[in-house]
């Protein structure tokens, strides 16, 4: 291996760290990663570094995808493979979502055993019949960068920790001639037969073993590679082949391969390494993964944590992470500031970087490329975080959001459709969700300087994305303005999405003088108007005839048109015109009624009983706080001289939905996004059209709060006598000037400065 004294990586990153060590206040014991494991909330609580690629966390159960050739209800709550609840950990895997309402990953499960060697799973209610384990939360610690519990049926204490690349294990036995280690290759998240479509192992030397693993899951062309080096070496180890019996077995059956034989491959593999163990004896596992090769996964462990031990990768990443915490300092309670820091972990999570330390990645042509003056992010939910996790990016990570927009350039530059991307993952597109919101990011990050590529290059990417004909009704849309809704489930939600889509490219194109561009696609954003029924004052479908559909309930999000949503929240959504749509609506006074309808109604639980994302606990009055159509919706108030209803309706949602315990979060936290609106919200202010310099105030919900920007300037807020009670603004201050109009602009926060609440319990009407 190499002599990492002299690497690069780790040169910078202790110089870094030694430099500005005695800066940093060690803001990550306020980051508990179990918030939201429980119920919906789907983050899981393992090991991760800031934006890291790997994500090394428990497994609590091995639930399959299919039933009796079916989907099974049940996978849903093992999106990101642990949930609290449980009292079993089956093992611990490389790669996972955080807070998504689908899933993959899950790779690369490895768990520690004694006695008698079992390769099955076992099940939850007797874990005694495989290789999993019961633990105890009493037993369980989670932090920034760190993971730990105790293994009770094998009596091991288990440990993780990452970097950027390379997960590293900690496993401390009891005394036995019997210990193991399993490497489950078939293990995954959203798993069924036939997901794997093949597996490679091999041997290198008594400690380390590199190899590959393909899945057709929700990317459909996904290969993984992995490099694992074991602290002490393996006394013996083996292999079982679940493949089925196939008609060609070729001359490879000359060989045992099952036991002690370097190389291996199949669709359905599973390893095991056998030790013997003193008491309190630590193996450390170092595991590292690339898209790109075996010989970059050597790589990337090497550089990145070869020659440092577990203690030493653990200290190291939570610097890392009190680095990216300290670019906003609060002052608050403990709760507060758990909710807050934590809050900013889930931002910091996702997306994830796609590129080895080389640089090198694998595109969606499936070729190697190099990322030259950037890194290439991938996850991107972009349903989900467009709306409040980009537009934090671009105040408190621009240089990564500039970098995530190249990413996103990539992506287009090398699909065969030229088109950005919709949901995207290891080099795939899943098209999940609607609307091409990826233009919103790209034109947000332009238009707020934080994009040094060619952006006439992005607009023409974004241009080329909306009028992709075949993708989702786009061509019913352009033609008709609405996508009829005999052609799509999703008529109505898909229309409101596109216009708002087509008003940030236009946006764009405006920023750029690309008039004829600008003009083409304000026009188009003005289509949501077409699904507006003034006859009831809801978004509606409207069939291709040109009437509307006649079997109509506003409260149902089963074939009204809408995805993850309803008409009460669906026909708010036009982000981009607010002006227009309270006109439309019959003016100010009506329009405020209306959204006191929706915080104040009763919502019945048929309306949501079979939505797997959202509980009782994530609604408020019709308001769906835990899906994101409407995250905008309580700001709205600001546009009809009610401004206090939106202060008071922020404190009542951050009080709410975000709580500093396990079920903590009232929804999915969706990639970040739900944790992004808490952050800008407890701040005071939300991007609700990203593409606009603006951003609506709200109520603070921290006393103070200085936001370190990545241009050496500080940005400082205070909320004078905020409490639970004063939670409406009285005056608001901006660099000694009186800010009137409840919108606070982004270059007034990047320029540096202070920004005053004058906090009371009575609202200023």
């Amino acid at each position: 291996m190499k002599n990492l004294r002299t690497s690069p990586f780790i040169f910078l990153l202790f110089f870094g760290l030694n430099l500005n060590a005695q800066k940093f206040e060690k803001l990550h014991q306020y980051v508990n990663p179990l918030i939201g494991t429980e119920k919906m909330g789907h983050t899981y609580p393992g090991a991760t570094a800031p934006f890291g690629a790997v994500q090394l966390s428990p497994e609590t159960d091995s639930i399959s995808y299919e039933l009796n050739g079916k989907y099974n209800g049940e996978v849903y709550k093992y999106c990101a493979g642990y949930r609290y609840e449980d009292k079993t950990i089956v093992g611990f895997s490389s790669t996972h979502f955080s807070g998504t309402g689908h899933s993959d990953l899950g790779d690369f499960l490895v768990m520690p055993t004694v006695g008698k060697l079992q390769l099955n799973p076992g099940t939850a209610t007797h874990p005694e019949s495989g290789y999993r384990s019961r633990f105890s939360h009493t037993n369980e610690t989670a932090e920034a960068g760190y993971y730990k519990v105790k293994l009770d049926d094998h009596n091991i204490l288990a440990e993780l920790t990452s970097t950027t690349r390379v997960g590293v294990h900690r496993y401390t036995f009891p005394k036995s001639d019997q210990a193991h280690i399993i490497l489950d290759l078939m293990a995954g998240i959203y798993n069924y037969d036939g997901k794997n479509v093949w597996t490679y192992v091999r041997v290198e030397n008594g400690n380390t073993i590199t190899g590959y693993r393909q899945t057709n899951g929700w990317a459909r062309t996904r290969t993984v590679y992995f490099a694992m080096t074991f602290s002490k070496p393996f006394k013996s180890y083996g292999q079982k082949n679940y493949d089925g019996k196939q008609v060609y077995g070729g001359f490879w059956r000359k060989f045992d391969q099952t036991k002690n034989f370097p190389e291996i491959a199949g669709k359905n593999l599973k390893m095991y390494f056998d030790f013997d163990t003193s008491e309190n004896e630590a193996i450390e596992v170092k595991l590292a993964i690339s898209p790109v090769s075996q010989a970059n996964a050597l790589e990337n462990l090497e550089t990145e944590a070869g020659n440092l031990s577990f203690d030493q990768v653990k200290a190291q990443t939570q610097e890392i992470w009190n680095k990216e915490l300290n670019k906003i300092i609060i002052k608050g309670s403990e709760t507060e500031k758990t909710n807050f820091y934590t809050a900013m972990y889930h931002t910091f999570i996702n997306p994830t970087t796609y590129t080895d330390v080389n640089g090198e990645y694998k595109g969606l042509d499936q070729n190697i490329h190099k990322a030259e003056g950037f890194t290439n992010y991938t996850t991107f939910s972009l349903w989900d975080t467009y709306r409040a996790l980009h537009p934090f990016f671009n105040i408190i990570q621009p240089k990564r959001n500039g970098d995530m927009v190249k990413s996103m350039m990539a992506h287009y530059n090398q699909f065969s459709m030229k088109m950005l991307p919709i949901w995207s993952h290891y080099a795939n597109d899943n098209w999940c969700m609607s609307g091409y919101h990826s233009v919103s990011v790209v034109a947000d990050a332009i238009i707020k300087g934080n994009y040094n590529g060619d952006a006439k290059a992005a607009l023409k990417a974004c241009v080329e994305t909306a009028n992709k004909r075949d993708y989702e009704g786009i061509g019913y849309y352009i033609d008709k303005g609405y996508i009829p809704a005999e052609k799509s489930g999703t008529s109505v939600s898909n229309t409101l999405e596109y216009a708002y889509d087509d008003w940030a490219i236009a946006q764009l194109a405006k920023h750029l003088g690309e008039t004829e561009i600008y003009d083409q696609f304000i026009k188009r954003s003005e289509n949501w108007k077409n699904n507006f029924d003034k006859t009831v004052g809801f978004m509606r479908p409207r069939l291709a005839d040109g009437s509307f559909k006649k079997d109509f309930n506003a409260l149902s999000t089963h074939g009204q048109g809408f995805i993850e949503g309803n008409s009460w929240n669906y026909s708010f959504f036009v982000p981009q015109n607010p002006d227009e749509l309270i006109n439309l609506m019959g003016g100010k006074k009506k329009f405020a009624s209306k959204l006191d309808e929706l915080f104040t109604m009763h919502l019945p639980d048929e309306f949501f009983a079979d939505t797997e994302d959202i509980t009782r606990e994530g609604i408020i009055g019709g308001y769906v706080h835990g899906n994101e159509p409407a995250h905008h919706v309580a700001y709205f108030y600001n546009w009809t001289e009610q401004p206090w209803k939106t202060q008071a309706q922020i404190r009542r949602i951050l009080e709410m939905q975000y709580k500093a315990s396990p079920d903590g979060l009232g929804g999915n936290d969706d990639a970040g996004q739900m944790s992004a609106w808490y952050i800008l919200s407890s701040l005071g202010f939300y991007p609700v059209a990203p593409g606009s310099e603006d951003y609506a105030i709200g109520s603070p919900a921290i006393d103070h709060a200085v936001l370190n920007l990545e241009n050496g300037k500080t940005f400082e807020i205070e909320a004078i006598n905020q409490s639970a009670k004063n939670v409406y603004v009285e005056k608001i201050v901006l660099n000694g000037k009186e800010i009137k109009n409840f919108t606070l602009k982004h270059f007034d926060i990047m320029n540096g400065g202070k920004l005053s609440f004058y906090m009371s319990s009575k609202p200023r009407k």
